[in-house]
């Protein structure tokens, strides 16, 4: 899940970035005259509220020191931080470097042991010094929450995790059931293998391919849409459960097709035809699955 939702927020990290400094600016607009440590900590009781979310707020100088106390609801945040080093944070230098208001990449908060992000709004005088930088931290959940609500915790998403996890565990008997069968098929004879007729041999090997491979995609299908796992394909915009899911398809249908060609060899090869029918269709779909991860592949490149 937390790989999901730092890929989430890279795709809407601009518009985070925008939010926030609109916020942030507004209310400094608001503040009056900033020419004292009062007036600044006036801004931040007011961006507490304007920004209820937000986990933190403090003020750092020109130097990176921490000015204020952080003004935060969350009572063992509140009220502490002051006289911190933080010259060497990411959005410290990033704010003075591109003398604008930044907003970080998620990183881990020691003091409250999830990823936050931090928004740095630096604030100049009339000779364009740097006095001050405003900076408020907001976790990662919550700021999906704000600038992309559909994104981590919605209704459809949470009730497709429970859908996808249903349909996972009734895959999941459906495989075990036709292992149990096609393993039955044969271990009824006991030792007597010689006993063991060809057709039950097909029949087990079928229903133990199709077993295996409905076991392949429900992995597939629980990580990547119930557990938010990233796709093993990272270099290309390939869906692994669709390839999962056609693999699957492939590698049944070829079992399948090799067993009749040797089961109507045997007992009527007229019928033979139809074994290079499935086989025309394997090929099909081998040679659509190949242009599928070709698109993928290229339209990654294209990106690069």
């Amino acid at each position: 899940m937390l790989n999901r939702e730092i890929k989430e927020y890279r795709a809407i990290k601009e518009k985070a970035r925008s939010y926030l400094c609109y916020i942030i600016s507004s209310n400094i607009a608001y503040g009056a005259n900033i020419d004292s440590i009062d007036s600044i900590n006036k801004i931040l009781s007011i961006l507490v509220k304007a920004i209820p979310k937000s986990e933190v707020v403090y003020a750092l100088d020109g130097n990176g020191i921490q000015i204020t106390d952080n003004f935060s609801k969350i009572p063992n945040l509140n009220g502490i931080g002051k006289g911190k080093d933080k010259s060497n944070r990411s959005y410290y230098y990033n704010t003075k470097a591109h003398h604008r208001c930044e907003i970080s990449d998620p990183y881990p908060s020691i003091a409250s042991k999830h990823l936050i992000v931090t928004a740095s709004f630096p604030i100049y005088d009339v000779n364009d010094n740097l006095l001050y930088i405003i900076c408020v931290e907001i976790s990662l959940k919550n700021i999906l929450r704000i600038i992309h609500p559909s994104s981590i915790d919605s209704l459809f998403g949470s009730a497709g995790k429970v859908i996808y996890t249903v349909f996972s565990i009734a895959l999941f008997f459906v495989a075990m059931l036709l292992f149990t069968k096609g393993v039955t098929s044969f271990v009824g004879y006991g030792l007597d293998f010689h006993k063991v007729e060809i057709n039950d041999m097909f029949k087990s090997t079928i229903l133990l391919t199709l077993s295996l491979a409905i076991i392949d995609l429900v992995k597939a299908i629980f990580e990547e849409e119930v557990l938010g796992k990233e796709k093993k394909y990272t270099d290309g915009d390939t869906h692994q459960t669709m390839v999962r899911f056609l693999g699957s398809i492939i590698i049944a249908l070829s079992i399948e097709a090799l067993m009749l060609v040797f089961k109507f060899a045997l007992n009527d090869p007229s019928q033979l035809i139809y074994a290079v029918y499935i086989m025309f269709g394997v090929t099909a779909l081998l040679l659509g699955l190949s242009y599928y991860l070709k698109v993928g592949h290229s339209s990654y490149d294209a990106k690069k």
